[in-house]
C-alpha cells in the first residue's frame, strides 16, 4: 500500500481505492503495466509495476487496474506495453502523468482515473517549435492557474467528474468549455457549458458535480475565442458513464481526455544553406546576421519555418573541400564562414573598413569561393581581434561564454592551434599531443604561453558567432518564425571529436549507404562509425551534449541519415567506394549455417573471381543480369554481350596489379589489394604513363574486378560473413551452380529485409529517445534510401516526422509520389539539396517529363521543355495541398514561379551532388534577400498558396483543405481505438 499507515496510538489515515482505465489494443502475449513514482506503482521499476488485466466494454477492451492508496496520495506515472515477461515493448510519449486526489476524499471512497494513451505526436505541440515560438503569445504560458476545486460538500448520489483536456493551440483571449447532454455542460449550448480553468502546460481543466440518475453524459469539448465565437471539437461524442451495479461506484472520476480534436496543424517553411544566402552586407557568403532578412522574406510569404543546413565548422583540410557541411571538425564550434566581421567592433579603424569594402567587391562572386571568403575573414578578424581583446575577453558577457562552453570550447581551440602548428589534422601526427588528455590540454591553453593569443583569437571568433547566431535565433523567435538545424550522422575522422573521445568512434571504419536514389554504386562518407556500446556507458552523453548546444540556436532540427540509428552501412577504412560493405549492427550468416546450406568454398566466394577473360573484355550489367534471367548458359553467346574493358592493355594492366595464382586465375597484388591502394598506385606507378588518359575507366574496371565477389568476411571473426549488395550483378554469383545461386539468393534476401528486423528496432529505440528528451526542439527524420520496415513504425512510436520527395517515392511500385496521399506526420518537399532543383530534375530527361505530365499532370498534350513557373506552381501547390505537417520548399524551387529567377542555368542551382565525394559545396542564390523582399509579387504569390492550403496560422482554409481537416483530425494514433 502506497504512503503506508500510520504507527498505533495515531488516528488511521483514510484509504482509498484508486482505479485506472485505459483504452488500449494489443497483439498477442502483450499486456499494459504502469510504473510510477509512489511504491504501489513500482518506484518507476516496471518489474515491479502494476500489472492491469484486460475487460470488454461494449465494442472497447479497456485495460484496468486497481491500488489501495491514502488520502493525500500524489504520484507520476505512465503506461507501458509488455510481454509476457515484462520486458517493455512500447511507452508512452510526453511528460509523466501527475496525479492528485481531490481534496474531501473520505474513507472508502473510489476514485477512477480515465486516461488515453498519450501518442508521441500529440506532445509535440509542447516542442519549443510550437510553445516558444509558432503559438508564443497566443499560447497558454502566459494564463493565470486556477484551481478546479468544488464548492460545496458530497451526498451519496453526487459523483465527481474532473474533465482535463490538453489544448495547446488555444488563441489569446480564448477559453475551452464543455458542452453536452447535460444541464451543467449547457444541454448542448457551448455559451452555456462548463468552463474549465486552465491548469498549466497546456492542460484545462474542471470539475461538475453530476447526479447518479443524470448518467451516461454525452460531451465534447469548445473552444470559444475572445470575441465569443465557438468552435466545437470534432469527431464522435465522448461519452462518460459509471457502473451503478457496482457494491462501490466510483465517487470521482479524473478524466483525462488527451488533446482536443480539431484539424491539424500544418505549415510551411523555405530552405537554403547558410552559405547560399546573398545580401547586400555579405562577405561572399552567406553570414548569421542575413537570417534576419531571411527571416521578415519567410514571414511576408507566410511561412513559420527557415531550414538550413549543418552550420558547425569544417576546417579540416584547410581548402575548398572543407566546404562540405557534414563533415565536422567540431560538433560544438560553430563555423567562422558565417561570421560578420562588420559587426565585430563598433570602432574597426578606417583601413580596415576600407579593406572590407574591397574584399566585399572582390567575393561578390555567381558562387562561394570558400578559400578566398575564409581566409578574408579570418584575416580582418584578426586585425580587429588585436586591437579589441583586452575589451572583449575581460567583458562579462565573453567570460559567462567562456565558462558556460569550456567543456567543448578549450579543445576545440587547442586543436585549432595544434593543427596550423603541424600543417595537418590528422592528430595521429602530432607527436606527444596525439593521445588527448586533460593534462596536455590545461598546459596548451594556460595564460602566459607563447601562442595563448592564438587560442584566445579562436575563443573570440566562437563567442562572436554566438553573439551573432543567438541574436538571428532570438529574432526569428520574435517572428514567430521555427529556425530549423541539422544533425549531421558523422564527423570528420580528423576531428576534435575524435581526438577527444577516442574510445567513441570505431576508426578502421568508415560510414557510408547502400546503393540507392543518389548512386547505384553507394556512398563512403568517410566518417568513422560509432562505438556505441562505449556511447551507452554514460547514456549517451557525448550526443546529448550535442542536442544541448542545438537548442541554444535552434527550436527544431533534422536529423540526417536517420536510418543510422537503426544501422550503418559500415565500410572498412581502405574503401574508396561505398559498394563492398555490410551492416552493422547486423546477424552475420555464419559458416555453420552456410555449411548446413552446402556452400562450403568460402575462399571462392570471398576472394576477387577474376578470370583472364575478364581482363580482356567487360560486360553490361543490366544486359547480362536479363540473358541469365532467360536462363541463357551458353558461354559463347555470353561473349556477344561483352565490351572493351581494358582492350588490348590487359597484359599491362595484369603485370602492374595482379597474379596469376593458378592457370587463367588472378589474384591483386600487396601493393593494390585494396580500393584505395588501387587509386594510389594509379598516380604513383612508374607505370603510369601507359595508363593516364584512361586512368578514370582504368579504375572502374580494376575496382568491379575487387568487387566481384559474393560473401564479405568479417574482418574480426573470420568465421562470419556477409552478402555482397547486389551480388547478382557479379559474374562471381553467375559462375556458381545453381544450388549455390539459389541459396545465396535466399540468405541476401534474409540478410537485407527479414533477420535484422527486431536488433535495428531495438538499437533505434536504445539511441533515438535520448536524443528525442536531450532537449524541447521538434525533431524530424531523414529517412531515404533502403528502408527497413521496423523504422516508420519506429518513428511513429516515437513522434519522429519523416521526409518524403515526390521523385523518390517510399512505394516502391510507383515512379511519382503523391502528395495528397502522404501521412500528416511527415515533411514534404519536391526537391532536397541532395539532388537536383525541380526546374534541373523537369528538364533533364525528357521521358520521365512526359510521365510525370501525363500521370501526375493528367495531361495527354506535349508538356513544357522547360520547367514554366506554371508547372512549378501546379507541383508546389501539390505540396501545399498535402496532409503533411509541414511543406519545406529550397528556395530555388520557390523562386522558380517567377520567369524573372529563372535566367541562370538549373543545373547551376544543384547544391549537393552524392555521387562526387569531393563535391564543392558552393551554391549561392543569385539575387539578394534585400531584393527579394523589394519584390512583393513572389511573396504574394507564395503567401496565398499557404493560406488558400491552410497552411497558415490562423488558418484561412480554401475548401479543398476544410474538406480534408475533418478526415485529418480523425486519423487513428497507434494503440487507440
Amino acid at each position: 500500500m502506497a504512503n503506508s499507515g500510520p504507527s498505533s496510538g495515531k488516528k488511521s489515515l483514510n484509504t482509498v481505492t484508486l482505479i485506472f482505465k485505459l483504452p488500449y489494443y494489443t497483439q498477442w502475449g502483450q499486456s499494459l503495466l504502469i510504473a510510477g513514482s509512489e511504491p504501489a506503482l513500482g518506484s518507476w521499476n516496471v518489474k515491479q509495476g502494476l500489472s492491469l488485466s484486460p475487460v470488454h466494454q461494449g465494442n472497447e477492451l479497456i485495460w484496468c487496474g486497481r491500488v489501495s492508496v491514502v488520502a493525500g496520495f500524489t504520484c507520476q506515472y505512465s503506461y507501458h506495453v509488455v510481454d509476457d515477461t515484462k520486458n517493455v515493448l512500447r511507452w508512452e510519449s510526453g511528460e509523466k502523468r501527475k496525479l492528485v486526489l481531490p481534496e474531501g476524499i473520505q474513507d472508502g471512497d473510489v476514485v477512477e482515473t480515465r486516461d488515453w494513451w498519450q501518442d508521441a505526436s500529440e506532445a509535440l505541440f509542447l516542442r519549443s517549435a510550437f510553445k516558444n515560438v509558432i503559438f508564443n503569445g497566443t499560447e497558454n504560458s502566459k494564463r493565470e492557474l486556477q484551481s478546479a476545486s468544488l464548492n460545496r460538500s458530497l451526498d451519496p448520489e453526487d459523483i465527481v467528474v474532473q474533465f482535463t483536456i490538453s489544448c495547446p493551440q488555444l488563441g489569446a483571449g480564448s477559453t475551452v468549455v464543455v458542452t453536452g447532454s447535460n444541464p451543467q455542460l449547457g444541454s448542448w449550448r457551448a455559451q452555456d457549458g462548463l468552463k474549465l480553468n486552465y491548469a498549466g502546460d497546456s492542460i484545462w481543466k474542471a470539475n461538475c458535480l453530476l447526479r447518479k440518475s443524470e448518467f451516461p453524459v454525452k460531451y465534447k469539448y469548445c473552444k470559444i475565442s475572445e470575441a465569443g465565437v465557438s468552435s466545437l471539437e470534432f469527431g464522435p461524442n465522448r461519452e462518460v458513464d459509471v457502473d451503478l451495479s457496482s457494491p462501490r461506484p466510483s465517487r470521482y472520476i479524473l478524466l483525462s481526455d488527451g488533446a482536443l480534436r480539431e484539424s491539424p496543424w500544418r505549415g510551411a517553411g523555405v530552405a537554403v544553406p547558410m552559405f547560399s544566402i546573398r545580401s547586400n552586407e555579405d562577405l561572399g557568403v552567406g553570414e548569421f546576421l542575413d537570417l534576419k532578412l531571411l527571416v521578415d522574406w519567410a514571414v511576408n510569404s507566410g511561412f513559420h519555418l527557415v531550414q538550413l543546413l549543418p552550420i558547425n565548422d569544417t576546417s579540416v583540410h584547410g581548402m575548398w573541400w572543407d566546404s562540405y557541411p557534414y563533415s565536422s571538425l567540431s560538433v560544438f564550434a560553430l563555423h567562422p564562414l558565417y561570421l560578420r566581421v562588420q559587426a565585430l567592433s563598433d570602432a574597426i579603424p578606417g583601413n580596415v573598413k576600407e579593406e572590407i569594402l574591397q574584399a566585399k567587391q572582390q567575393l561578390d562572386k555567381k558562387d562561394v569561393d570558400y578559400e578566398a571568403a575564409m581566409a578574408t575573414k579570418l584575416s580582418i578578424a584578426r586585425k580587429i581581434f588585436k586591437l579589441e581583446k583586452d575589451k572583449v575577453l575581460n567583458s562579462s558577457s565573453f567570460k559567462q561564454f567562456l565558462s558556460e562552453n569550456e567543456g567543448w570550447l578549450k579543445p576545440y581551440a587547442a586543436f585549432c592551434f595544434l593543427r596550423d602548428f603541424f600543417e595537418t589534422s590528422d592528430h595521429s601526427q602530432w607527436g606527444r599531443f596525439s593521445q588527448f588528455s586533460k593534462d596536455k590540454l590545461d598546459k596548451l591553453v594556460s595564460e602566459g604561453t607563447l601562442h595563448h593569443d592564438i587560442i584566445c583569437f579562436h575563443y573570440y571568433i566562437q563567442y562572436h558567432l554566438h553573439m551573432q547566431l543567438s541574436d538571428a535565433a532570438a529574432y526569428a523567435r520574435k517572428k514567430k518564425v521555427v529556425l530549423k538545424g541539422d544533425l549531421p550522422i558523422g564527423v570528420d575522422r580528423n576531428s576534435v571529436d575524435t581526438w577527444v573521445y577516442p574510445t567513441l568512434f570505431r576508426m578502421n571504419t568508415a560510414t557510408g549507404a547502400p546503393p540507392d536514389y543518389f548512386d547505384k554504386n553507394g556512398q563512403n562518407w568517410g566518417f568513422p562509425t560509432y562505438n556505441w556500446e562505449e556511447m551507452s556507458k554514460d547514456n549517451y552523453g557525448w550526443w546529448r551534449a550535442r542536442l544541448t548546444q542545438m537548442a541554444k540556436y535552434f527550436t527544431a532540427y533534422r536529423i540526417d541519415h536517420i536510418l543510422g540509428f537503426f544501422r550503418i552501412w559500415e565500410l572498412p577504412d581502405h574503401a574508396a567506394t561505398g559498394l563492398v560493405g555490410k551492416f552493422r549492427p547486423s546477424i552475420a550468416l555464419s559458416q555453420e549455417e552456410l555449411l548446413s546450406e552446402g556452400l562450403w568454398d568460402f575462399e571462392r566466394m570471398s576472394r576477387p573471381y577474376i578470370r583472364q577473360e575478364m581482363l580482356e573484355v567487360y560486360y553490361s550489367k543490366a544486359v547480362l543480369y536479363i540473358f541469365f534471367k532467360k536462363r541463357t548458359e551458353n558461354r559463347h553467346d555470353i561473349s556477344i554481350l561483352f565490351q572493351e574493358k581494358f582492350g588490348s592493355s590487359w597484359t599491362v594492366i595484369a603485370a602492374n596489379f595482379l597474379n596469376e595464382y593458378k592457370k587463367q586465375y588472378y589474384e591483386f597484388k600487396e601493393d593494390c589489394n585494396t580500393e584505395k591502394k588501387i587509386v594510389a598506385k594509379l598516380k604513383t606507378s612508374s607505370e603510369k604513363s601507359l595508363w593516364l588518359e584512361k586512368e578514370d575507366s582504368i579504375r572502374r574496371g580494376l575496382f568491379d574486378l575487387i568487387q566481384n565477389i559474393v560473401l564479405i568476411r568479417d574482418p574480426e571473426d573470420n568465421t562470419k560473413f556477409y552478402p555482397r549488395f547486389n551480388l547478382e550483378d557479379t559474374s562471381s554469383f553467375w559462375d556458381l551452380d545453381e544450388h549455390s545461386k539459389n541459396v545465396l539468393r535466399r540468405l541476401y534476401y534474409d540478410y537485407y529485409f527479414a533477420r535484422q528486423e527486431n536488433l535495428w528496432r531495438q538499437n533505434a529505440l536504445k539511441t533515438l529517445p535520448v536524443l528525442l528528451n536531450s532537449s524541447d526542439m521538434l525533431a524530424c527524420g531523414e529517412d531515404l534510401g533502403l528502408i527497413p520496415a521496423c523504422v516508420h513504425p519506429v518513428m511513429q512510436e516515437l513522434g519522429l516526422i519523416g521526409l518524403r520527395i515526390q521523385r523518390m517515392p517510399s512505394e516502391p511500385d510507383l515512379e511519382f509520389g503523391i502528395p495528397s496521399q502522404y501521412s500528416y506526420m511527415t515533411v514534404c518537399a519536391p526537391s532536397c539539396h541532395d539532388c537536383s532543383t525541380l526546374r534541373a530534375w523537369w528538364e533533364e530527361n525528357e521521358g520521365r517529363r512526359s510521365r510525370f505530365y501525363k500521370n501526375v499532370v493528367g495531361s495527354d498534350a506535349e508538356p513544357p521543355s522547360l520547367c514554366t513557373p506554371e508547372v512549378v506552381h501546379f507541383i508546389v501547390e501539390q505540396h501545399f495541398d498535402s496532409p503533411s505537417m509541414w511543406a519545406i520548399f529550397p528556395l530555388q524551387d520557390l523562386l522558380a514561379l517567377k520567369d524573372k529567377y529563372t535566367t541562370r542555368p538549373a543545373q547551376e542551382e544543384t547544391i549537393n551532388d552524392p555521387t562526387n565525394p569531393k563535391h564543392y559545396w558552393r551554391f549561392r542564390v543569385h539575387v539578394t534577400l534585400e531584393a527579394l523582399l523589394d519584390d512583393k509579387d513572389i511573396q504574394a504569390t507564395i503567401k496565398d498558396l499557404v493560406t488558400s492550403s491552410g497552411r497558415s496560422f490562423p488558418s484561412k482554409k480554401s475548401e479543398c483543405a476544410e474538406e480534408n481537416a475533418e478526415k485529418l483530425a480523425k486519423v487513428q494514433l497507434n494503440g487507440k481505438p
